[in-house]
Parts: C-alpha cells; sequence; structure tokens
C-alpha cells in the first residue's frame, strides 16, 4: 500500500472517511492491496497514486500500465476486488460535502500557513532527500521557501521559466539549478514519457515531458523526491476561467463553488499522468498542496477565499503576503509546458518531421510516430 498503511485505509474504509490523513498525518493519498485473499485494490479519492488492472489477466495488478498487457486505470475512491476472471468495482469513497464556513481570506491564509508548517515538519523527519521543482511562480515558491532545499527549473533557453525562477530564487535566497534543454534530449523524452504515461496528445505530453526532465535533472544529482505545487490551482481557483464561471465555455458549472469541484474532479487524471512521468525519471514526487488537510481546508472556503474580483488563488496569497517577498505574491500562472517552452519546441520538432499544422492533431501524429 503507498501512502498510508493498510490498517487505515481499511478504517477509513469502514467509517466512510476520505480524507484519513487529517487524522493520521503525513498523507498525499494511498493506492494498492487492501486485502490479499482474494485480491482487494483501491486507490484515494483523488487518486493521488496510480493504479491498474489488467483487463485481460486475471488478478495481475500494477502501478504502471507499462507493467502489464491491457491496464485499466482504477477509478479514484473505488475498491476492486477480483471476481471470477475480471474485476468487480465498487465507488466507496466521494469527496465530502463541503462545509462552506470560511469567508475570511487572512484566517484561511492563517490556516494554510499552519498546514504547510506542519506538512514540512513531517517531510523532514523522513529520511528521503527532496528537491524542487521551480518555476519562480506562486506555489512552488511557497515550497521552496519551507523546505529550504535545492530548486530545479527547465526549459529552452529563453524561457519564461527560467529567466521567472532565477529572479524569485535570488529573492528567496535558494539554491537554483538550471537545466537548459535541447531539441535532442527532448527528441528522446517524447516517446519514454508517452510509454511511460500511456498518453500521446500534446497537451499531456508537454505537461509531463516538462516534469519528467526537472525530474531527471534532480535524479542524477542524487535526490529521491520532488517537491510539485500540484493541485493548488484546482483547489484554491488559481484559473482564469474562475473568474466568470457561468461565462467559460471550458466550464459545466455555473458558480464559482461548483467549478472548483468541478476542477478537483480532474485531478486524478492529471496526477496518474504527472506521477508516471516523474517515476519514469527514477524519483517520486510529492505534492504538498494535496495533503488531506489542505483538501479539507479547501472545501471549507466561501467564494472570496477563493477569487475577489480579478484577483485569483486568494488564500495561497494571503499565506504568501506571510512567507515570501512581496515582488513573488502577485505573480501569475504561466502552464509549464508554456513556461518552459516545452510544447513550443514539440510543435517545432513535429513540423520540421513533416507533421504540417495544416494536419489533424500533427503534434499527436508526431508523438505516434516516435513510438513505432
Amino acid at each position: 500500500m503507498h501512502g498510508l498503511e493498510r490498517e487505515t485505509v481499511r478504517d477509513a474504509r469502514a467509517a466512510g472517511d476520505p480524507l484519513p490523513g487529517r487524522t493520521n498525518p503525513p498523507n498525499s493519498g494511498f493506492a494498492g492491496r487492501l486485502a490479499t485473499d482474494p485480491a482487494v485494490l483501491t486507490r484515494d479519492v483523488l487518486g493521488r497514486y496510480p493504479l491498474f488492472v489488467d483487463e485481460d489477466t486475471p488478478g495481475e495488478w500494477a502501478d504502471s500500465p507499462t507493467a502489464l498487457r491491457s491496464p485499466r486505470i482504477v477509478p479514484p475512491g473505488a475498491v476492486v476486488t477480483r471476481a471470477g476472471d475480471g474485476w468487480q468495482t465498487e465507488q466507496v469513497w466521494s469527496l465530502p460535502s463541503p462545509a462552506r464556513q470560511l469567508s475570511a481570506p487572512s484566517l484561511a491564509g492563517e490556516r494554510l500557513d499552519d498546514c504547510l508548517t506542519q506538512i514540512v515538519a513531517e517531510m523532514a523527519e523522513t529520511p528521503a532527500t527532496t528537491a524542487v521543482a521551480f518555476s519562480g511562480g506562486i506555489d512552488s515558491a511557497l515550497i521552496a521557501e519551507a523546505l529550504d532545499t535545492v530548486c530545479y527549473v527547465v526549459g529552452f533557453p529563453g524561457s519564461r521559466d527560467i529567466q521567472a525562477a532565477r529572479t524569485a530564487a535570488t529573492a528567496l535566497d535558494v539554491e537554483l539549478r538550471i537545466r537548459e534543454v535541447t531539441h535532442e534530449e527532448l527528441e528522446q523524452a517524447i516517446p519514454r514519457v508517452a510509454r511511460a504515461t500511456g498518453r500521446t496528445n500534446s497537451m499531456d505530453i508537454g505537461i509531463a515531458v516538462s516534469l519528467h526532465l526537472a525530474g531527471r535533472a534532480a535524479a542524477a544529482d542524487g535526490y529521491e523526491r520532488l517537491a510539485v505545487g500540484q493541485g493548488a490551482d484546482e483547489l484554491f481557483g488559481g484559473y482564469e476561467k474562475l473568474v466568470e464561471p457561468a461565462a467559460d465555455h471550458r466550464l459545466d458549472a455555473e458558480t464559482l463553488l461548483a467549478a472548483q469541484l468541478e476542477l478537483i474532479g480532474t485531478l486524478p487524471a492529471q496526477l496518474a499522468r504527472d506521477v508516471l512521468a516523474l517515476r519514469a525519471a527514477s524519483i517520486e514526487p510529492v505534492a504538498p498542496f494535496l495533503d488531506d488537510r489542505i483538501v479539507a481546508l479547501a472545501l471549507e472556503l466561501e467564494e472570496r477565499c477563493l477569487v475577489a474580483g480579478d484577483r485569483r488563488k486568494v488564500t495561497v496569497r494571503e499565506t504568501a503576503d506571510r512567507r515570501l517577498p512581496a515582488e513573488l505574491v502577485e505573480r501569475e500562472k504561466i502552464a509549464i509546458q508554456y513556461g518552459s517552452h516545452v510544447s513550443r519546441e514539440i510543435d517545432r520538432l513535429a513540423r520540421r518531421a513533416g507533421y504540417k499544422r495544416r494536419m489533424t492533431d500533427h503534434v499527436g501524429r508526431y508523438i505516434r510516430s516516435l513510438l513505432d
């Protein structure tokens, strides 16, 4: 069982508690075998660890799709039991109904600050060495400030992430190691990441390759874990589309609070991709913002603690006011695949290989060609 002791997960199932790490820290989800005979598998409600069963081979399961002939991912919050020649799935956990009782941004920021302090203290008690994936944005800056360890940024020369990471590292007085990417490295990483994640679409590969290259750089220096900022935007209102959710075609939700839950629901698919991409780099991810205590806090927040006018991620910025230099507090989000220029350069490689933009899914076709 990854993440929590098997007994804790069993107790959580009996109690119907989807976030057992609030009372049994540290925690960042769980997945694995819940019982041994017959095989009973489970994956936490946010899917913070990937887990797969084999559709064609009775009883076979793994934490990577590459280990199975016909992998099928276990749904988040489910218990899957071997049943004859197949698997029976029971949905056991769902996120708790939000108790929207926290309306003061300053108090929310204080609560988040306390959670991060506890989580970092618990991480320090483990023997594993940890580096930080660092873009210079507010999420990675909070993690870097709290952990006080080496930070890694990857990107093509002149990329926004490298420039932002340099200025942020100077402001925080943390050690920054810059890994400038070449086209040769990128072309080698694409099929490696595609196979590890089972993804070949341009968006997923752009994100996963960026993380993978950061993980490889940290692993090459001997680090065992890479701290990442995943989850902060979904939990705390970091996306531009949340400013007017009812008017945004990318959301089904009509209200901000409903949109927050909709975005939290996208995390399991994202996290499976990210975890597998980093494990393929021989490093284990750790996501402080996805600790159960922080998830529970996010579900207490009223609208003004998420978005206020055009100011997004209000609670995170309140915490940043306490911890970070002023110039870092209001930095806006730029997705890693764009900030590193990895997506741009994958598109360039695709066009050089003859996959022109006029073709349908030209980047995806290029990615799949590298797997042949």
